[in-house]
């Protein structure tokens, strides 16, 4: 299963970028996904997630600031991050589970991205 994330880059806090997740259709359309990020020297978290229903969740730290959003039409998954700020420089992973694994957290996701930086200076 490939996922291909793209969108990342340098921006200064307060800035927006959009992150993009390219996957296959049949795991868009039966997988929790979720876009998962590590910095360096920290375990990866799960930063937001959409399941069943469209339902989404977010880290507490991103509330407000980030969308998950997916469109089934382009097999693509997004993250819209506004008002960016130097904590949000990390690598940002696509993530794909079965929804029943995926409510313990980034142990359930078993479907990975290759990756995207994301860093923003102050």
């Amino acid at each position: 299963v490939q996922l291909v994330e793209s969108g990342g880059g340098s921006e200064q806090a307060g800035g927006s970028l959009r992150l993009s997740c390219s996957a296959p259709r049949y795991i868009i359309s039966n997988y929790c996904m979720a876009w998962v990020r590590q910095a360096p020297g920290k375990e990866r978290e799960e930063v937001a997630s959409i399941g069943t229903y469209s339902m989404t969740r977010y880290a507490d730290s991103v509330k407000g600031r980030f969308t998950i959003s997916e469109d089934n039409a382009k097999n693509t998954l997004y993250l819209q991050m506004n008002e960016l700020k130097p904590e949000d420089t990390a690598m940002y992973y696509c993530a794909a589970g079965l929804c029943g694994a995926v409510v313990r957290g980034v142990a359930g996701y078993n479907y990975w991205g290759q990756g995207t930086q994301v860093t923003v200076s102050s």
